[in-house]
């Protein structure tokens, strides 16, 4: 887009900087890319937007696979705003930066006695990033990143600084994933719990012996999850250490956590596999091979149904595939358009090669698990139209509400956000 038409931001800013994002399949060139340094510069430079009547799209860390950061318009790099900003360690709360990423938060928090309930495979996310796509670990009785934000701060499509908080829920369950339509999250609040340590098992059972552990597993300790291979090179695809005198065709590289409290140092363990550590660090991780991921939510009494039909799927009809099918489970929330809203969730998450066709193998896995009423992580590939989102979320016509009176006109909006929400 040319910027000559256009005024110049308040801030330094680079025009016709490309972005992409970690997974490599999205990217976009904003007539400006503008990295506030704190609060005052991002309302400065959203009011800049509107005059100029500017599309507007904040930028994290670039882990979803999505089109929900592409903009013609103005691109705000959070990386600047970070640190955090306040612990309450009578109420466990914690206050911090949009940018803040969940790396960064470790240290602080156990230093003041606390830690986040929960994480996912991934700790390089910024946070606000984190929240507004409904990022989660894995555990039957623990919620999303989302489902823990008490208050948020953020610049609205009219150019003003709001708070929304537990006095308004209607608001805040619609601010708790909002995939950045409702405005730039400036600082939010989560809620946080005692730090704890967490024990480490990994195995590599047999899919007969997932299947017959199923409901023990779930139910018997605080981080369930497995990854499911058809290939023998499937684990490596994800980085998965397997031992090298067991095929893993049709067996689950499998991880068990129960929370502990441990004497340190002397009592931490950093082996892989078996590891005994802070929560944190048993949690930290990441990815270095780029993949283009999708990952659906079906409510958690049909998940043994959905992940054999996702098995014989990949058995029998997309035999070339070759990543994992991963599984995890995940507390129910009140989020308007959480994809845990109300319901218990099994989390199936499948991957394609980059570079590869794998939107056949994609395609009929949403087809597939449409029938088990699933619904779509937002950061990542899916094939939602604006029906089909009003239909599995109760309380879309709530959240579109709650999001044109924020931003009535669409600053926060780019081509696919506006299919969906407009």
């Amino acid at each position: 887009m040319p910027t000559s038409r256009y005024a110049t931001p308040p801030i330094p800013f680079a025009t016709e900087k490309r972005w992409t994002n970690w997974g490599g399949n999205q990217s976009c060139s904003p007539a400006f890319t503008v990295r506030p340094r704190n609060e005052q510069e991002v309302l400065d430079v959203v009011r800049f937007a509107i005059r100029e009547g500017l599309p507007v799209r904040a930028a994290g860390a670039g882990h979803s696979f999505t089109p929900i950061v592409q903009t013609g318009g103005v691109l705000i790099d959070t990386e600047a705003l970070t640190g955090v900003t306040g612990v309450d360690t009578e109420t466990h709360r914690v206050r911090m930066l949009g940018g803040t990423r969940l790396t960064d938060l470790g240290d602080v928090l156990w230093d003041k006695g606390l830690s986040l309930a929960n994480q996912g495979d991934i700790d390089k996310q910024a946070i606000a990033g984190a929240v507004a796509t409904g990022t989660h670990g894995s555990g039957i009785r623990l919620g999303s990143l989302s489902s823990t934000v008490r208050w948020v701060r953020l610049v609205t499509g009219h150019g003003e600084i709001v708070e929304i908080g537990e006095d308004n829920l209607r608001e805040l369950h619609a601010a708790q994933v909002a995939i950045g339509t409702l405005g730039v999250i400036v600082e939010l609040e989560l809620q946080a719990v005692p730090r704890y340590h967490l024990a480490e098992q990994i195995t590599y059972p047999s899919w007969q012996e997932t299947v017959s552990g199923w409901q023990e597993n779930i139910a018997n300790h605080r981080h369930y999850s497995f990854i499911w291979c058809p290939h023998n090179e499937s684990a490596a695809l994800y980085e998965l250490p397997t031992p090298a005198d067991t095929s893993m065709v049709d067996r689950c590289y499998t991880k068990r956590y129960q929370a502990i409290q441990l004497s340190e140092p002397d009592q931490i363990v950093t082996a892989e596999g078996a590891r005994r550590d802070r929560a944190y660090r048993v949690y930290a991780g990441g990815f270095m091979i780029p993949f283009h991921e999708m990952e659906y939510y079906v409510p958690a009494e049909k998940g043994q149904d959905a992940v054999t039909a996702v098995r014989d799927l990949l058995l029998h009809q997309h035999t070339d595939q070759r990543y994992p099918l991963e599984v995890r489970w995940v507390k129910g929330d009140e989020g308007f358009i959480s994809p845990f809203y109300r319901r218990d969730t099994t989390v199936l998450s499948v991957s394609g090669a980059p570079g590869t066709d794998y939107w056949p193998y994609l395609r009929d896995m949403d087809a597939l698990l449409e029938d088990f009423d699933a619904r779509p992580h937002w950061g990542k590939i899916h094939f939602l139209t604006p029906d089909r989102v009003r239909r599995i979320y109760p309380e879309y016509d709530a959240f579109v509400s709650v999001r044109r009176r924020y931003d009535p006109n669409g600053v926060f909006l780019n081509d696919s956000l506006r299919r969906l929400f407009g």
